[in-house]
Parts: C-alpha cells; sequence; structure tokens
C-alpha cells in the first residue's frame, strides 16, 4: 500500500473515530469504540488509559481491558487500579515526550524500580507495549497504553496517527468526566431537594402537635438561674448534653434553649421521643431505611440521624431506649456515621446530641438496663432541672403567665389569681411539677366565668403519682426484679457465678441454670466488671 492511500485510510479512520468519540457520554461508550475499533486498527491486544489525579502527584486508570467485559477504577484487579506516581519512571516518560515511546517488555523487566502494573502485564503475556500522551488542548491529561502479545506490532504505527487519535480521546475524556459531574451534581440536587421535603414535612408535623414551649424563661428561683447559667456556658459548645429531671420539669424546653444559643441555630432541631417509638422501629426511625429492606418499607426514609445532620438531634426518654439499639446509637455516636436498613453505603453526620430523660442512669447501669459506655459518652455536660416543688417562688409568675395565655386562647379577660387560689398553688407538691400546673390552671381559665380566677381544683392527693419523696414508684416485671436480685449477688459475690462463694451458691442454683437466666435477661460480663468496680 502506498503512503498516500495509507494516508487517506487513516484520514478516514480519524474521522470515523472522531464522530463516535464525540457522542460517547459513558465511560462503557468509549470502551466499546476502543475494543471493537482501536485495538484491531493497532494491532494491539490489551490497552489501558490512565489520568493524572486531581493533587497532581499520581495517575490511575479511566478505562482499561481485559478478556472480560468492562473495568473501570473499580475494577477486580488492584494492581490494575491503584493510584500509581506520575514519576514512576513509565507514566512520566510518555507525559514528556511529543511522540509516542515504545518499550520491550522483555528488557524493561530487567530494569530497577519497575511499577507493579508493568510487571502484572508481562505476566500476561505482554511483549511490547507503547505509550502515547493524551491531552486536552495543549495541557497533558495522562497515557494510552496499547499491549501486544507479539513484537514488532506497534512499531508499525505512524506516530502521527497515533497522535491523533489521542487528541481525540482527550477531547472524548473530557466530555465523559465532564458530563460524570453533571449527573453527580443532579444527584447531590435530588438528595438535597429530598432532604428539605422530609425537613419541611417534619417541621409541620411539629407545628401541629402542642408543644408547650412557652413560657421558658419564666422563673428567678436560684436553682433556675443555676440552669440557665449552665445552659449558657455550654451552648455554644459542640458538647453532648445530658439533661436530668422528673416529669414535666422542662427538658424538651432546656434543649430548645441549648439549640437556639448554639452555632447551629439556623438549622431544624430534630427531636427523636425514644419512649414512643415501636422497639420493631427504632432503628429505622433512627437510622433510616432503603426500599424493600424489610416489610412494609414501601420507599426508602431518611432517618432523624441524617435529617439532623450539621444540626442538633434531641433524642427524649433516652432512658426507654431497647438495649440493643443502644449499642448501634454507641457506634454511631463514636463513629459519626450511619448506614440505612437495607443500604450498603455508610454516611457520615456531624450531628450535636442533646438527650433527656427522667430516669436515674447511674441505678439503670447498676441494675444492667443501661449500657455503662453509652452513659459515659452521654454524661459529658449534665443538666439536672428541679422540680417545682424546689423552685415554689416561680410558682406565682409561671401561674400567672399560663393564665393570660390560656385567657387570651379562650377569648377571655380575666386578670388575676385570688391570694386563696394562690396559696393552695404555693402548698400543692406538683407530682407533675410545671406541666400538671400548665394543665391545672388551663383547665381552671375554661372553668372560670369572672375576672378572676376564685376557685382551683386540685388533684386529690394520689401516692401513686406523688413524688415529695423523690422516689420512682412503678410497676416491674419479674423478669426486671430477677434480673436485679441476680446482679445483686454477683454484686456481693465479687463477680464469681460458681464455687461455694459464687452467686449460683447463694441463689441456690446449679451454675449452668444461673448462666441460662443470665443470657435470657441479658446480662453480660461488662456488667459484673462495672458492679465489681463500683463494689470496692
Amino acid at each position: 500500500m502506498d503512503t498516500d492511500t495509507s494516508e487517506k485510510k487513516e484520514l478516514e479512520i480519524l474521522l470515523c473515530l472522531s464522530k463516535a468519540i464525540a457522542a460517547a457520554r459513558h465511560r462503557a461508550d468509549l470502551w466499546e469504540i476502543i475494543n471493537e475499533q482501536l485495538l484491531e486498527t493497532f494491532g494491539a491486544s490489551y490497552y489501558t488509559i490512565c489520568l493524572i489525579n486531581e493533587d497532581g502527584v499520581t495517575h490511575s486508570p479511566f478505562l482499561y481491558s481485559t478478556e472480560k467485559k468492562i473495568r473501570t477504577i473499580t475494577g477486580e484487579n488492584p494492581i490494575i487500579h491503584q493510584r500509581h506516581p506520575v514519576h514512576d519512571g513509565i507514566f512520566d516518560r510518555a507525559i514528556e515526550a511529543e511522540e509516542p515511546v515504545l518499550f520491550n517488555m522483555e528488557r524493561l523487566v530487567r530494569q530497577k524500580d519497575i511499577p507493579a502494573y508493568i510487571i502484572h502485564w508481562y505476566n500476561a503475556g505482554v511483549k511490547e507495549m507503547m505509550l502515547v500522551r493524551i491531552c486536552n488542548g495543549k495541557e497533558p491529561k495522562g497515557v494510552l497504553y496499547l499491549y501486544s502479545r507479539k513484537t514488532g506490532v506497534l512499531s508499525g504505527n505512524r506516530d502521527s496517527f497515533l497522535n491523533g487519535i489521542a487528541d481525540h480521546l482527550g477531547t472524548g475524556i473530557s466530555n465523559i468526566l465532564a458530563n460524570e459531574k453533571i449527573v453527580q451534581q443532579l444527584t447531590e440536587i435530588r438528595k438535597y431537594k429530598t432532604r428539605l421535603e422530609q425537613e419541611n414535612s417534619y417541621l409541620k408535623e411539629e407545628w401541629k402537635k402542642e408543644r408547650h414551649l412557652t413560657g421558658n424563661t419564666v422563673g428567678s428561683a436560684t436553682a433556675m438561674k443555676e440552669v440557665y447559667d449552665l445552659v449558657s456556658k455550654v451552648a455554644p459548645s459542640e458538647a453532648t448534653v445530658l439533661i436530668l429531671g422528673e416529669t414535666g420539669t422542662g427538658k424538651e424546653l432546656v434543649a430548645h434553649q441549648v439549640h437556639e444559643a448554639s452555632r447551629r441555630r439556623d438549622k431544624l432541631m430534630i427531636k427523636v421521643n425514644c419512649a414512643a417509638i415501636p422497639v420493631n422501629l427504632v432503628e429505622s426511625e433512627l437510622f433510616g431505611h432503603e426500599k424493600g429492606s424489610f416489610t412494609g418499607a414501601l420507599e426508602r426514609r431518611i432517618g432523624k440521624f441524617e435529617l439532623a445532620n450539621n444540626s442538633t438531634l434531641f433524642l427524649d426518654e433516652i432512658g426507654e431506649l431497647p438495649m440493643e439499639m443502644q449499642a448501634k446509637l454507641l457506634r454511631v455516636l463514636q463513629e459519626k456515621e450511619i448506614e440505612r436498613i437495607g443500604g450498603k453505603s455508610v454516611y457520615k453526620v456531624n450531628v450535636r446530641i442533646i438527650a433527656a430523660t427522667n430516669k436515674n442512669l447511674e441505678a439503670e447501669v447498676q441494675a444492667g438496663r443501661f449500657r455503662s459506655d453509652l452513659y459515659y459518652r452521654l454524661n459529658v455536660f449534665p443538666v439536672v432541672l428541679p422540680p417545682l416543688r424546689e423552685r415554689r417562688e416561680d410558682i406565682p409568675a409561671l401561674a400567672a403567665f399560663f393564665m393570660e395565655k390560656y385567657a387570651t386562647n379562650a377569648g377571655k379577660k380575666i386578670t388575676g389569681i385570688a391570694p386563696k387560689v394562690m396559696a393552695k398553688l404555693m402548698a400543692y407538691p406538683w407530682p407533675g411539677n410545671i406541666r400538671e400546673l400548665e394543665h391545672l390552671i388551663e383547665r381552671t381559665v375554661l372553668l372560670t366565668s369572672t375576672h378572676h380566677i376564685t376557685e382551683v381544683s386540685l388533684p386529690v392527693k394520689n401516692k401513686v403519682l406523688s413524688s415529695q419523696m423523690g422516689m420512682e414508684t412503678q410497676v416491674r416485671s419479674l423478669a426486671d426484679v430477677e434480673r436485679e436480685h441476680i446482679l445483686h449477688m454477683l454484686k456481693l459475690s465479687k463477680g464469681r457465678i460458681s464455687g461455694p462463694h459464687g452467686a449460683a451458691a447463694k441463689l441456690q442454683l446449679p451454675s449452668t441454670t444461673l448462666i441460662s437466666k443470665m443470657q435470657k435477661l441479658g446480662i453480660r460480663k461488662e456488667h459484673f466488671v462495672d458492679i465489681q468496680q463500683q463494689g470496692n
């Protein structure tokens, strides 16, 4: 074939390839073009296209061929798809050369410090390798590696023809990378849109609820001044806050105050009531789930942790969280990442935690109902809210505030509370604390037909509800009682189960029976260690 005919054929190939490459929008499109048209044209067996990474000091594959289907940088061979230095003695020679660089593999592998990918292709039977610089305009972007199982094949290609192909590849690769970036941005936009929709839905649900968050700064008792001082100190930080106090003392209110005074105030604070979620739905509520991950999962759902990213997550009634979920919550707090149920991806989250409970968590830890490691993780900055009976001087201001609020809501003009009524309010123990006072005033306002509240119907003293002695009175299950008794025996036995001085002997049980009961009740070794340390 004469020179003119050869050049004409090369020009036809270039024109055909330029159209095909320009139309490629995905890596798979370009892979097919190279595998089905270029390899045969060059007489090559395999190829690799490597691009310089954003760091400027390493390069990694963009596409490469094998005897199997397409492989990209997520391929199976770690030697091929890992990052390599730009200055590895091979890649940099091609980048600096204006013409293709040809290597004899037999001689190349005898040199020192040869990159691992060269050894890989040599072991695959490659005899000859040619490298062609790929540019986008005048800027070098990467290298096209051509491999042949025979010697003398690649050297027959004209340099100008190879350079022309490389230039078209540079343009095509830039188009594909731009398209991938657009797809990634669209995906991020869709995720952001979904997040906004879910945040909006959550906000609407919150507004529908009777939040009772008004009157949040009413109170001048010394105990409350100490609480406000603690809130002002911890709010600007990122520290985890644990709010402790009886039911109705305003723990959610304080959580809102911490959030509103923090650097995350511009984001919505997300709330989870751990006591109000069915046990089988707690994990989904916190971490979300993928569509079809379990029966009833008809669509993907983002969990509260993901929803609270870069904001605050309020875990109310944390003492009610099941033991299994306590372990998963601890992992999230430690690793700062979550995984949706049924998902394969891990998502990093930046969430500030505020937890609250009306339980004595130290006692719960000792009884084996709350993990000690989670307790210490949450108990970074405790804030203890005083019960209303310990801040009685705030009762007149609180009662007046609630009276004005509910009189306005009811369209009534009530201007004051009679002294005898106020005396009764001051003398009552308020087992339900501020919440009970608020509900009582609301009911009284509805029943009052004059401009002053002259009568109030206080609840009859109820020993079950009253917390004057600061004791938690509740119906306990047999399993809880049995568990606490076993743990007490373990404490007396210093963690020993069997033997004459072990817990089994004290309980008059075979050690195997005791171990079986412990497994059934969820008593683990960590509980022995904690109890033993506390007992010493």
